[in-house]
């Protein structure tokens, strides 16, 4: 039985383009340029903040987040920012009995732009608020020890194979790969993918399979 399920936040729930698109601004250089570097740097398997430094080598990315917070243009999202199949989805998860939490790499400050969400959770947590980030296993210790303790019953639900699906798999939960976004679409890892209990191209699909997994 599936008893929780925990949702990665960027690229999951959250549609990152807007954020993409200042970051894009922000270093001045056009939107699409960025986004077709940064889905080389996805190809290639790397970190994300190579595509920053492929415009400037020196880029130091906890810096450049100050830099633009003292400049006005912090680092943000809004609930617009939520993809439209996100809240429903969540919502028909508690009605199903379920405990519901969101825990993804993310500034601790967006934890309380979640809450302001209002969205049918009971977890809301960050990487930045436990100090471990995905895909480290101390990272999914902390989603099996606020979802109950017992992996089996954990169901984690993300858009990568590299940061979502093989880490959670590999500390026992059920995986449910998501597949949209940049990573979702360009990150082939096929031997990784078998291994989710699901995979969904909109969370629409998801309460269904959990209701069916479950009966």
């Amino acid at each position: 039985m599936i008893e929780a399920v925990f949702f990665d936040v960027g690229g999951t729930i959250l549609d990152e383009s807007h954020e993409f698109d200042a970051w894009a601004d922000w270093l001045g250089v056009p939107r699409h340029t960025l986004s077709a570097v940064l889905g080389s740097v996805i190809a290639r398997g790397l970190d994300f903040r190579e595509t920053f430094r492929a415009f400037r080598p020196d880029f130091d990315h906890d810096t450049e987040l100050e830099l633009r917070a003292a400049a006005g243009s912090a680092e943000s999202f809004t609930e617009s920012d939520l993809y439209p199949d996100a809240r429903a989805c969540l919502a028909a998860l508690k009605d199903q009995g379920l405990l519901v939490g969101l825990a993804g790499n993310q500034p601790e400050h967006a934890e309380a732009s979640l809450r302001d969400f209002g969205l049918a959770v009971d977890v809301i947590a960050t990487s930045a608020g436990w100090g471990v980030a995905k895909p480290e296993p101390g990272f999914f210790e902390r989603v099996i020890a606020v979802g109950g303790g017992d992996p089996s019953t954990i169901l984690y639900v993300g858009d990568r194979p590299d940061n979502d699906v093989r880490p959670a798999v590999a500390a026992g939960l059920r995986t449910c790969l998501i597949r949209r976004g940049p990573w979702g679409y360009i990150l082939d890892m096929p031997e990784v993918a078998a291994q989710a209990t699901f995979r969904i191209d909109s969370l629409d699909e998801l309460p269904g399979l959990v209701a069916k997994h479950n009966s």
